[in-house]
């Protein structure tokens, strides 16, 4: 049996920010503002704009958008092109600490395009996903458990920190959850969340940006 042992280390969720509201650890960001303020212009405040809720990892969008399409070319590269070869010269009202920003997709144009990347995103989740675990947990000290599916069997085993007896019988399980490791696992994150984050700027009419405060 493959038992995955691991100390209880609390996960907190992180929270929705406005785009402008902190800076983002990752060299590459998305965000979704009103179309026509752009081309107007305009000023464009923190709370009118949309951005996903993504986990604070380096390189997990690029890892995410590996192997989906955006067009006729790699969404990865529609994203180095897009700040390459369509600058947004002034990011305007509360955007100016976005850094250099490009056009990444605009409706209606590019509506289909967009819903197709986020169909591929959640699809690629899905096939990389793979094999789900059972997990339990020690009723003394917490210790977590996982062990693959197709191997868990209803046993007694001592736990490897306290020494309580840990029942791995099916309903003393505490859930489910793929056996990823947690950067693969922030990558499936990061294509969820973009999946529904390109949904939604479209259903709103939001022109997609793309930012980095690196230069290319």
């Amino acid at each position: 049996m493959t038992v995955d042992v691991t100390p209880p280390v609390a996960q907190p969720v992180l929270p929705g920010t406005a785009a402008a509201a902190m800076p983002s650890p990752v060299p590459f960001r998305f965000i979704a503002v009103p179309g026509h303020r752009l081309a107007t212009g305009a000023g464009v405040t923190p709370e009118e704009t949309l951005e996903p809720d993504l986990p604070p990892l380096l390189g997990a969008i690029e890892r995410a958008l590996a192997g989906a399409e955006f067009r006729d070319m790699r969404a990865r590269d529609r994203m180095r092109a897009a700040l390459a070869d369509d600058q947004v010269s002034a990011a305007p009202g509360g955007l100016e600490q976005l850094g250099p920003s490009g056009v990444f997709a605009r409706p209606p144009q590019d509506l289909p395009a967009l819903l197709r990347l986020a169909d591929q995103l959640e699809n690629l989740a899905a096939v990389e996903a793979g094999e789900r675990a059972m997990v339990w947990r020690c009723p003394r000290c917490s210790t977590r458990y996982a062990v693959p599916v197709a191997l868990a069997r209803p046993v007694v085993i001592p736990c490897e920190r306290c020494g309580a007896a840990v029942d791995l019988a099916p309903e003393k399980s505490v859930g489910e959850e793929a056996l990823l490791d947690p950067f693969a696992g922030a990558v499936n994150v990061t294509r969820r969340q973009l999946a529904g984050f390109f949904r939604e700027a479209m259903a709103r009419g939001f022109t997609v940006l793309v930012a980095t405060k690196e230069q290319l």
